[in-house]
C-alpha cells in the first residue's frame, strides 16, 4: 500500500515514507514481554529519514532482519509446509 501511495503522489513531490520497527514501548504493547524501543527513538529515526529524503526507515534490528529475509526463501521466515 505504501508503494502504491508513493507512486500516486510522486508527481506532486510528496514523500511517502515507510517506517518499520519491531516493537515500541507504547500502550499497545503494554503487558507484552518483548524487547521494545523508546517511541522517541522511532520518531527521531522517522524525522531523520524525512530530512534525508528516505522512502523507507528501518528503525531496529528486527525490522532490518525481516527486510533482509524478504529477499530470501520464504520458508526461512515461515517454516516448511506441513508434510514436507
Amino acid at each position: 500500500m505504501t508503494n502504491g501511495v508513493r507512486v500516486e503522489l510522486a508527481g506532486q513531490k510528496t514523500l511517502v515514507q515507510g517506517v518499520h520497527l519491531g516493537a515500541a514501548d507504547t500502550d499497545m504493547m503494554a503487558g507484552r514481554e518483548a524487547p521494545k524501543i523508546d517511541p522517541a527513538d522511532v520518531a527521531r529515526a522517522a524525522l531523520d529519514g524525512v530530512e534525508a529524503g528516505a522512502v523507507e526507515v528501518l528503525v531496529d534490528n528486527p525490522s532490518r532482519f525481516v527486510k533482509t529475509a524478504l529477499a530470501g526463501d520464504p520458508a526461512q521466515l515461515y517454516g516448511a509446509p506441513a508434510g514436507s
